[in-house]
């Protein structure tokens, strides 16, 4: 059994030669996320559910023997990676660059209100056009500070090393989508990840490949800004 402060495993419990591993683990359920709410750059607390889920989530993840941690300092994210770093001991690298996308007059809104008031910039986003919701950020903007990220702290894992990053539902979308080379126009065919599941990127001859997608539990509605 794991306890707080130990690591769950070791790398000589690893699998040899399967390569560096990315998780990108979205942050529990908000209020916001819950009354579908534009959430962005706000700094919005988890819910008790959220920090229960974000405790189940750790369970199961400490016994991926992650290497590192990284997470968006807001405190959705940061609360959650906390749950992790407690039972694997693990100090959380807290990034900035890891926050969601900034979304102006988009911020605070309900999913009815933006398609009430900016219900072309919506369709325009959905359609893939470089659209600023809200007079915020473009999406490649997002994955342009958020994806360097990520791969400055996979560039320091040991070999068959893991590292876990905690950030928000569009920016690891992203960030996926920066790394696997897809097209920006293409990132919306990657769904949305459900509160605190998460997506493993695998180092290939190739590159980095999708290994899996909004896994950690059963399939539940995407609640977020990301939908």
């Amino acid at each position: 059994m794991t306890t707080p402060g130990a690591r769950a495993g070791s790398a000589a419990d690893r699998e040899p030669g399967r390569g560096r591993r990315i998780i990108l683990w979205r942050h529990g359920q908000t209020s916001w996320n819950v009354e579908r709410r534009f959430q962005g750059s706000t700094d919005v607390e988890l819910t008790e559910t959220g920090v229960a889920q974000a405790r189940r989530a750790a369970r199961l993840l400490a016994s991926l023997q992650p290497d590192a941690i990284v997470a968006s300092d807001l405190r959705r994210a940061a609360d959650t990676a906390g749950e992790l770093a407690a039972l694997t001991g693990l100090t959380v690298a807290h990034d900035e660059a890891l926050r969601e996308t900034y979304a102006g007059v988009w911020q605070g809104l309900t999913h009815e209100e933006i398609l009430a008031r900016h219900g072309e910039e919506y369709a325009a986003w959905k359609r893939g056009e470089p659209v600023r919701r809200g007079g915020g950020e473009l999406e490649t903007e997002v994955a342009d500070r958020a994806a360097p990220v990520v791969l400055d702290h996979a560039e320091k894992l040991p070999d068959d090393g893991t590292l876990v990053v905690v950030s928000h539902g569009g920016t690891i979308r992203t960030t996926i989508g920066r790394l696997l080379g897809l097209e920006p126009r293409h990132w919306e065919s990657l769904g949305g990840l459900s509160n605190c599941c998460w997506s493993v990127l695998g180092e290939g001859a190739r590159g980095w490949r999708l290994l899996e997608h909004n896994a950690g539990t059963l399939p539940e509605p995407v609640l977020g800004d990301d939908d």
